[in-house]
Parts: C-alpha cells; structure tokens; sequence
C-alpha cells in the first residue's frame, strides 16, 4: 500500500490509477476508504508480469500508460515530469531515474540494450528532459518499476509478450519499439525510491528462490533478438554472473554452500524450458475497456513543506509530518543527528518523506565523506535538493 500512497499525492491533475492485483492485495484495498471508486482494480491471481501488464493496459483508458512496481514509491511530481515530454509529438516511450534502497542512491540511470542483453550505461548531463539516440540495432532500456509509453505506440507493437514472466520483459518491448523507429526520452527528474519487496522469487535480502524465469525468459529474449551462434554463449556468460552472485551471498551468510548449485540447476532448467517453448506471435493489445477514471483526492493539495528536527525529537516531528500530510501537503521530514552518519531516505505509509542522518554526513555519495556545516544551513541545502521532485517548500 506504501505505493498507493505516493501515487495518490501526485502533482499532476488529470491521471487514473490501475491497479493489477492479486487476491490479498484486493482484499488489502478494499479496507482502505480513500480508494473506494476512485482506483480500477484488476483481479489477476497468476504469475508473469508481462501478462499483468497487458491486463493493467486493457483498462488503462489515458493516451500515456506509465508503470511502478508494487514495491516502490513515486515522487510527488513523478507523473508531472514523465507527462511533459509527451507533448513532443515525437516521443513514444519514457523512462525516468530509479534510487535504490538507501534512498537516495541511484539504482538505475539510463542505458542502452542490444540483441545480447547487453545494458551499457549512458552517461547524461545535467537533470534536463531529452529524447535519448542510440546506434542501430540497440534500444534505449526503461525501466519497469519507472516507464511511459503512448497508448497507440503499445498497441502498434501488441503490448508486452507474455512469454516473459520475469525478466527482459521491457526489453523485449523496448527492442521492438526501437524496430519501429519509436523514440525513448530520459526524464532524470521522473524519480521512485525503490525498494526490494519479498516474493515468489527473492527474499528481502535480494536471495533469489529461483532462477528458472531469469533462464526461461533470457533464452526467449535472445531467441527473437540475437544471432543462432551467440546464444549459448551469452547464456554460459549470464550463468557465470549469476554463480557469482550466489557465492557472494554464500560468503555473506545468507545461503549455504549447497544453495548454489540447487539455485544453478533452476536456471538451467528455465533455460532449457525457454530453448525448447514455441516462440507464439505476440497477441494484440485491446481498445480500453473502461472509461477514463480521474483520481480525485479528498483534499486540495497544499504543496511542499520541509519539517526539520534533531533526532531526539523525531517523534514529534513524525506526528508534525503526518498531521501535515494528512492535510493535503507534500513533506519532507529531515531528522538530523550531530555525527557525520551517511543519510538514508524512505517514503512513510502514512504519506510523507523522511531522510535521517548526520548534521555532517552526505546524502549524495559522491560528496565527500564529512562537511561542516550549520543546522539550518544543512535543512536549507536539503530542501533545496529535493524541490525538483517535490515543490519548492513554502514558509
């Protein structure tokens, strides 16, 4: 619900949101009052995210879809960003910045992707909106936790293939797209934090459970897009990579050495299951099903306001935060320490932002290590890095 939450603060004033759930996520929605007759909810209780999302498009009735995973959090003017640069007539898909778990690092930027499931990063100046070249052959990378696309420009190639049921599912569109001469835009100001939800195939601690969609889904993916002589390859290349990251997670702790090599064998097993499926053409997508619905919230939006504590009075400013929030405001709670501790964000459930960390310590990890400053310098210096995302603050 933690997602719900951010998309219902959003800047922008003509949206609907489309829920794609499975049985317990419905049950979880229909206990919250805020959502009754204001989301579309779409009951889907198996596996595979391509298919979701084609259910998710069936009723989303806007000319522009954009997606978030269940697992993330939307900056208040996330859609507000990626809407702009479809007003150029030019851009058929959007893809935007992605921060990881502490917060504020960036998970995903911008890359590129090629016939081998080769992501290459794409280094950009500045936080400016842009439409996005690459060389032929290639397609620029969304990413699926924070993607746009027109309506027509998923019909015209049949939205997501099914086949896929994790994993290169938005690549294998982008790639497609890219054939057509479609054009992706990088919207670095378009931002979710996005966490690591537990689930059928991972734990919290990023410990995959299985590996087979991520061997099924590779051998679908270079199938369609690559040449016959680098399958395999690139498949003993992709097998190497993930044996890496099983044993470092062995050394770490959190799997034993017998986990491997179980762990290897599901791959091995998606991988053969993919060689041997019949590659179906992808089916179309539909006309909307339903109309346009328009989120309407219970209350004006207010705009940004920064609530700014040390760390002994975060109780207090939690509730301060949460009384603003439940007023219509967009807030920023920042709860300082006097250390040098890095800071780490995340979005509360009851709808705001919290950041916690040192009077000295960085938020950017590219800042250097320990700074002296003043509290109220700091707050200011804070506040102002967020505004892009969230408003210039009031007061």
């Amino acid at each position: 619900m933690t997602c719900l939450a951010s998309l219902v603060r959003q800047s922008h004033d003509d949206f609907e949101i489309v829920v794609v759930a499975d049985r317990d996520a419905r049950l979880r929605i229909d206990r919250s009052p805020a959502l009754f007759d204001r989301v579309k909810v779409v009951a889907f209780d198996e596996p595979g995210v391509s298919a979701a999302r084609n259910a998710g498009i069936a009723q989303a009735a806007g000319e522009v879809v954009a997606f978030i995973d269940d697992d993330a959090a939307a900056e208040p003017l996330w859609l507000e960003h990626l809407a702009e640069v479809f007003e150029d007539d030019r851009v058929s898909a959007a893809t935007g910045y992605v921060r990881g778990r502490n917060g504020l690092s960036y998970q995903h930027r911008l890359s590129d992707i090629g016939p081998d499931a080769d992501p290459r990063p794409i280094p950009l100046e500045g936080m400016e909106p842009r439409i996005v070249a690459t060389s032929e052959g290639r397609a620029i990378k969304t990413e699926g936790t924070n993607m746009a696309f027109r309506r027509s420009a998923l019909q015209e190639v049949n939205g997501f293939d099914p086949a896929y049921r994790f994993y290169l599912d938005e690549t294998d569109l982008d790639m497609r797209l890219a054939a057509t001469g479609a054009l992706t835009a990088a919207v670095p100001l378009a931002q979710v934090l996005h966490g690591v939800a537990p689930s059928e195939r991972r734990r919290a601690d990023r410990v995959p459970l299985s590996l087979f969609d991520v061997g099924a889904s590779l051998a679908l993916f270079l199938r369609r897009h690559s040449r016959r002589e680098t399958i395999s390859p690139i498949g003993r290349r992709e097998r190497a990579e993930r044996r890496a990251g099983l044993l470092a997670h062995m050394v770490a702790g959190r799997i034993e050495p017998r986990d491997v090599g179980r762990l290897l064998r599901t791959f091995d097993e998606g991988w053969a299951d993919g060689l041997d499926a019949t590659l179906e053409p992808v089916p179309p997508i539909e006309d909307a099903r339903s109309p346009f619905l328009p989120y309407r919230p219970d209350r004006r939006r207010r705009g940004h306001v920064v609530v700014a504590g040390r760390s002994w009075q975060a109780r207090q400013r939690h509730e301060e935060a949460a009384r603003l929030a439940e007023h219509g405001h967009d807030v920023t709670l920042l709860l300082l320490s006097p250390t040098a501790r890095p800071h780490r964000a995340w979005f509360d459930p009851m709808g705001y932002w919290v950041q916690s960390g040192g009077l000295f310590g960085r938020a950017d990890r590219e800042e250097q290590v320990v700074r002296l400053r003043g509290f109220r310098s700091r707050v200011a210096q804070e506040a102002a890095r967020v505004a892009p995302l969230r408003g210039t603050p009031s007061g």
